[in-house]
């Protein structure tokens, strides 16, 4: 049901356009006048339609308009006026109203002004949604950041974009590997080539083989007809491998063969085909570990490994979380429909001393969860994901020498202090029971924020 605000001082005219637009089905409040009007918006509620008088006592409609112009709200403004002149609706319009209809009111074309209003709105909305979708591609110019960290990885995969080197990019989950790798395609001469993405982690090893080289009719039961696989998909574009540390390494001297000979063999073929294609992998991995207990070839990864873009985690960017909160925020406004202008200090001190394992998409996440919750313009709470933060001995021992164990465990002892404690190092220090010097010591070997000495 649509939400309808009528503002008008004429007692008759609030009355009767409400009983109106109620029997055709609006739910509308009334106000007398454009200061109350305003009290009644900042408080939270939201309308799709305000129906606003010109002329009003305290306040007039243009300069109600331009107080909710700085609103930001999203609400369809139609002005009505029984002094109506061409001059006075192209000042409405300009002032940021959608529509100006004469008094007397006609309430079947007030009606069809609001249909066709709201239509507009719907169709500009689809517009914007459609561009967006018609260029998924990411240029660099699109990656939220400020740090230092990640301004020099965007210099050097610009560098890299135009050429035919294969990019290793590294990088804990969710900090934005696939994005590098589709700017990387996006800022190539290959723009206008397929970029073809796969996760290796997400197709069955017995799968992976046909999806990626194709098939002939017959290789296998249930193969009727030929098929082509990502790599032809992707000549002359870019192919991007993800999870490139979870491909099975019974199939790794196939990719090996491909990547050094620039030709693929379909499943059950004869015949070998030249490929054109710009190779990118990515993993959350660490490979030479993989290749230490044997399930990667050193043979792939040096092929691999041609150049390097390792993605720190967000913990080690704390300069980037204000700004990508503010980019998140603006992202859900447009796709709630709702005017969240920010989060509070605390909030964002409290956002910014956590440790975010999940990195930007958890980010991400948080915030559109907070968004979805509260009623207020400003976010004042903000529920972060609990966590233990033991991780189970046996994985340690396997995959760590004792050196490596600690320092992981004093390394996240010290991040939940800091997030208990609200980014706050000398209350964070009395907990871990070490000195702030000796704290501000290891916040900065560890990459975890500025290891200065300001005041907290």
């Amino acid at each position: 049901m649509s939400t309808v605000l009528i503002v008008d001082d004429e007692p008759g005219v609030r009355e009767s356009m409400s009983l109106i637009l109620k029997i055709e089905g609006y739910k509308v409040d009334t106000v007398r006048d454009a200061v109350n009007a305003l009290k009644v918006i900042d408080s939270s509620k939201k309308y799709d339609f305000i129906i606003c008088d010109m002329k009003m006592p305290v306040m007039d409609g243009l300069e109600f308009l331009t107080e909710f112009k700085n609103r930001e709200k999203d609400s369809i403004v139609i002005m009505i006026s029984a002094y109506g002149t061409i001059d006075s609706s192209i000042k409405a319009i300009k002032y940021g109203a959608s529509d100006y209809i004469s008094k007397p009111v006609n309430i079947d074309e007030l009606i069809l002004r609001m249909k066709m209003s709201e239509e507009r709105k719907k169709l500009r909305k689809e517009n914007v949604a459609l561009k967006k979708e018609l260029r998924k591609e990411f240029g660099f110019e699109d990656i939220i950041y400020k740090d230092e960290k990640m301004k020099r990885i965007i210099e050097l995969a610009s560098k890299v974009s135009d050429y035919k080197t294969t990019v290793l990019i590294t990088g804990e989950s969710g900090t934005g590997k696939e994005l590098i790798a589709r700017s990387i395609h996006t800022n190539s001469s290959r723009k206008n080539k397929p970029f073809v993405a796969l996760n290796c982690a997400a197709i069955p090893e017995n799968l992976l083989e046909s999806e990626l080289f194709g098939y002939e009719a017959g290789a296998f039961s249930g193969a009727n007809k030929s098929k082509p696989g990502l790599f032809e998909e992707a000549d002359g574009g870019t192919l991007f491998l993800d999870e490139i540390g979870e491909f099975p390494l019974i199939l790794q001297p196939k990719l090996l063969r491909a990547l050094q000979d620039e030709e693929i063999r379909r499943l059950g073929g004869t015949k070998t085909k030249k490929i054109d294609v710009r190779i990118l992998v990515a993993t959350s991995k660490d490979l030479v570990r993989q290749i230490e207990i044997n399930e990667f070839r050193a043979d792939l990864f040096y092929r691999l490994n041609v150049m390097q873009i390792e993605i720190p985690p967000l913990r080690e960017r704390k300069d980037d979380i204000p700004v990508l909160v503010d980019y998140f925020i603006e992202k859900f406004n447009e796709k709630l429909g709702s005017n969240v202008k920010g989060v509070t200090k605390k909030v964002l001190n409290k956002i910014i001393a956590n440790t975010w394992h999940g990195n930007v998409r958890e980010l991400e996440n948080i915030i559109e969860k907070s968004m979805i919750l509260t009623d207020r313009e400003i976010i004042d709470e903000i529920e972060l994901i609990k966590r233990d933060e033991l991780i189970d001995p046996k994985i340690w021992m396997d995959s760590m020498k004792l050196d490596e164990a600690l320092s992981k465990l004093e390394k996240l002892y010290i991040e939940k202090a800091l997030s208990d404690n609200d980014g706050n190092r000398t209350r964070a220090a009395e907990n871990l029971g070490i000195s702030r010097r000796g704290l501000l010591y290891k916040i900065k070997e560890y990459g975890l924020g500025p290891g200065d000495d300001k005041e907290d």
